[in-house]
């Protein structure tokens, strides 16, 4: 069975042109992870609304770049039984800012805060630790993380 990747984007926010690509990618990452019948979704979101969500279900006034909400409910449907694996949210504002620190490709970053999420949904956490530019992860959710970009390196979503 395959998964499900609903897509949206903030009613203020202009769709990206590459907003196509992301379902085949995340499809991948997806099945290097080992779902299989799981639906998520992704937001793609300006800084004012993430600083919404991150102020009411973090307690934290200011804006991120990824956040991700577990769900683990399931309904059937004619396809199938399909288990709500949750929901990511992404600041198209901090993207570029972001891939400027990181000294990458706002394509790699992109792939980064996906590849996050989905790990985030995966039950995957790393608090205190950080992705920091040139000091290389020790948890064990950023090292899959990394590893997982480095398999994906010759995907592309912005193309």
């Amino acid at each position: 069975m395959a998964n499900r990747i609903l897509i949206s984007v903030q009613e203020e926010v202009e769709t990206p042109v590459w907003l196509d690509n992301v379902e085949p990618f995340v499809e991948l990452v997806m099945e290097k992870l080992g779902y299989d019948g799981e639906e998520l979704s992704i937001l793609f979101c300006n800084d004012t609304y993430m600083q919404q969500l991150n102020s009411s279900y973090r307690g934290v006034d200011s804006p991120t770049d990824v956040l991700s909400f577990e769900n683990g409910d399931e309904y059937e449907d004619e396809e199938g039984t399909w288990k709500c694996v949750g929901d990511i949210a992404i600041s198209l504002d901090t993207l570029p800012v972001n891939a400027a620190y990181f000294e990458q490709s706002e394509d790699d970053e992109l792939k980064r805060l996906l590849v996050h999420g989905v790990l985030h949904l995966n039950g995957y956490d790393h608090e205190p630790e950080h992705i920091e530019k040139g000091v290389p992860p020790v948890c064990e959710m950023l090292v899959k993380q990394e590893n997982l970009l480095k398999e994906l390196k010759t995907e592309s979503v912005l193309k």
